[in-house]
């Protein structure tokens, strides 16, 4: 499993998505809860960005229509989407977020 920076602990907010791209694939990075997430940034059910959504019980939610995807395993919580998102493995070291992108969880 290849880690690569995705950016740093520091600059990433409570609960706000930070949209990055890592090997060509779309990536938010969310601080919540206490943790770090990163699940991809393309909403299952249209195609636009889950970094622009809200952040709330360890969910993004994607702006357009209203679907949360759970943080942890990407699973839709609701319609209108019915499949999940990819997520991907992160590692902090130092401060220094790392995102795997070649296995998806």
């Amino acid at each position: 499993m290849a880690f690569v920076k995705a950016c740093a602990l520091s600059e990433l907010e409570e609960d706000t998505p930070k949209r990055v791209e890592l090997d060509g694939t779309p990536v938010s990075v969310v601080r919540t809860e206490g943790e770090v997430f990163a699940i991809n940034d393309i909403c299952s059910h249209a195609n636009v960005s889950l970094s622009e959504g809200e952040v709330e019980d360890c969910a993004i939610e994607c702006w357009l229509h209203g679907s949360a995807f759970d943080l942890r395993t990407g699973k839709p919580s609701g319609l209108p989407a019915t499949r999940p998102v990819p997520v991907y493995p992160v590692k902090i070291e130092g401060d220094d977020v790392l995102v795997s992108v070649t296995q998806e969880s």
